[in-house]
């Protein structure tokens, strides 16, 4: 699928951020006529991955610190969302199979590799949504996972691959199995944070709670 290919070239970091895609370079490149791709740029368009400059054609979204805040925000809501669905149904398979992921991330953490602790950094997340069994929440989540691989594809030369990171995800995994839904809830908003700091380099966290006011971490 033209749409799928194109996306997972921008997550990769493979088309950059400001890139202009042409239709004449793309077609060629993909190996399909105008008419699929420009099928596939109308999903990306509406996706909000590419953006539509009059006159100019169409780029690649750039990931600015105003996107970054937006988009954990609307993460955050995400899956605090998803993290009291799971209280509810099950907490126990979702932390085990959390785990798994952790373990994954800490052996690629002992061995300093960068990609397959961002991976399973990605991994983590879409497991933690895809078990609130949500169509909704997953469909919203996978959009904006797509731009937080930009980020993190944006930060590999300089990600942290220290015990510390390593300990965030395994905190949120366990607090499913120790049925704290609030501590559930206040560990995602003080990761959320933390990554938007590190990605933004600000001090203060744009996640909110529902009524708009700051969380505390």
């Amino acid at each position: 699928m033209v749409a799928s290919r194109i996306r997972e070239a921008i997550a990769l970091g493979e088309i950059a951020p400001g890139s202009q895609l042409g239709e004449v370079e793309y077609a060629a490149r993909l190996g399909v006529s105008r008419g699929p791709l420009r099928e596939g740029l109308q999903r990306l368009t509406q996706e909000g991955l590419l953006v539509a400059h009059p006159n100019r054609g169409l780029f690649v979204v750039e990931m600015t610190d105003e996107r970054v805040r937006d988009l954990y925000l609307a993460r955050s809501a995400i899956e605090r969302a998803a993290g009291g669905r799971i209280h509810e149904t099950t907490p126990a398979a979702t932390s085990a199979a959390l785990l798994e992921v952790v373990e994954e991330m800490a052996r690629a953490a002992a061995r300093q590799d960068v990609r397959d602790v961002s991976h399973a950094d990605i991994h983590f997340h879409q497991v933690l949504v895809e078990h609130a069994e949500s169509p909704h929440l997953s469909r919203i989540h996978a959009t904006l996972m797509t731009e937080t691989r930009m980020c993190i594809h944006l930060l590999e030369p300089t990600y942290a691959v220290d015990e510390a990171r390593v300990g965030e995800h395994r905190e949120i995994a366990r607090s499913f199995a120790d049925g704290d839904t609030r501590r559930t809830d206040a560990l995602i908003v003080h990761h959320m944070r933390d990554a938007l700091r590190r990605l933004t380099g600000s001090t203060t966290g744009a996640v909110t709670d529902a009524a708009g006011g700051p969380q505390p971490s």
